[in-house]
């Protein structure tokens, strides 16, 4: 037995160490913990006693830094106070709202779409789309290094094991011999847009002449690619979007500095969505103060001046850090690679003691022996940022 300490500090019984018993221990110096760090603007505060107290965040995945802009906190604050905190239940009961259409309509104009239906979140969209789209005899083919939200999607619908097959990363070769030794009717192939901790791209026109060649459905999702890439920052599909086979994921948490998703995809595929994507249909809504900053976002993304600010840093890294080991990225996510976990670690930590928050990523969201830094690049940093974060790569790696 073990004692636990109650908020009025009387000690009862435990029957056993849940910790220890239900959950694989993890060496101290390995365990993954909270932050608990507070963000201001492009500096974040860690809380961990260490010096200096305000570093540069080289981590946030708020691309264009929009989480701050003044039109979209005034737009959240302005509904609000009209609407209220809450949606205060699913949009299958009275969660719904006109302003959640009009964001939907506006989304799948300027992507290109017929129909989008809007989602809690990225994770929530790929769990939900994964199990509204299959049955026991769907065939799925994955990219081996796609986000966990889609593997774990899989996981979770009704397809057998044996017709999840998952291809090397980008290898499409590998790809079309799968699709032609698996010739099921139902058939999806899965994949990132850009994906989350390589900065790499798939090959999007390659992957929508397989499924027309194979008839499959195609899911992308290009939550690290929307707002950021492309001529207009449409992401990967700019060209391509509207394909009657392609579904796409994309996500508020990234570029347009908030927090949910939304799913694009033909009318009659929405259409099955709405009545099939439980994580949508046993979820309370959106609030509508974060339906209107994104709308707002979408404004500001459709302008274009955050996007260039962010090519520019983009550009004017690659070329200080073009000696160092950086995996090959176009995106605002540039990984720089390491290999051993421990030394991820140490790294990391390093650049903290020189003011810059810099995550290490080991597995298991890596394989073993390529940890890296997962450098992020932002439209609010400046050149004296970027070279200063150069220099001290270049110092201690």
């Amino acid at each position: 037995m073990t004692a636990v300490l109650t908020p009025d500090n009387e000690n009862i019984s435990e029957p056993f160490n849940v910790t220890n018993d239900w959950f694989d221990s993890v060496p101290a110096h390995l365990l993954r913990q909270f932050s608990g760090a507070e963000q201001q603007g492009i500096h974040i505060k860690p809380n961990d006693g260490k010096k200096p107290e305000l570093c540069l965040n080289f981590a946030s995945n708020d691309y264009l830094g929009l989480r701050y802009h003044p039109d979209v906190v005034e737009a959240a604050v302005a509904a609000t106070l009209a609407h209220g905190l809450g949606s205060g239940s699913s949009r299958m009961v009275t969660g719904d709202d006109p302003l959640m259409h009009q964001l939907e309509a506006a989304l799948a104009s300027w992507k290109g779409y017929q129909a989008c239906l809007l989602v809690g979140s990225g994770m929530l969209a790929n769990i939900g789309l994964m199990q509204a789209l299959t049955n026991r005899h769907t065939h799925i083919f994955s990219d081996k290094l796609n986000h966990a939200s889609l593997i774990d999607g899989i996981r979770l619908s009704s397809v057998p094991s044996s017709h999840s097959h998952r291809f090397a990363h980008r290898d499409y070769d590998m790809l079309e011999m799968q699709l032609h030794q698996q010739p099921a009717q139902r058939r999806i192939i899965v994949s990132d847009g850009v994906f989350s901790m390589d900065g790499d791209s798939c090959e999007l026109q390659k992957l929508l002449t397989l499924a027309e060649q194979h008839d499959t459905l195609l899911v992308i999702d290009d939550a690290h690619g929307i707002g950021v890439t492309g001529k207009h920052g449409r992401g990967l599909s700019e060209d391509l979007a509207g394909h009657p086979r392609l579904i796409e994921v994309g996500t508020f948490g990234k570029a347009f500095g908030g927090y949910g998703a939304f799913i694009l995809a033909t009318h009659s595929i929405i259409e099955g969505l709405r009545q099939r994507l439980r994580t949508m249909i046993y979820s309370t809504a959106m609030p509508i103060s974060m339906t209107q900053a994104m709308h707002q976002s979408l404004q500001l993304i459709l302008q274009g001046e955050l996007r260039l600010k962010l090519q520019k840093n983009l550009d004017l890294f690659r070329s200080l850090a073009a000696g160092l080991p950086l995996m090959p990225s176009d995106s605002p996510i540039q990984p720089f690679l390491v290999g051993a976990e421990t030394d991820a670690l140490f790294l990391s930590q390093r650049l903290r003691g020189r003011g810059f928050i810099v995550p290490a990523i080991r597995p298991p969201t890596v394989p073993k022996g390529t940890s890296r830094l997962r450098i992020t690049l932002s439209a609010m940093h400046n050149e004296t940022d970027i070279g200063e974060l150069v220099r001290a790569l270049e110092q201690l790696a």
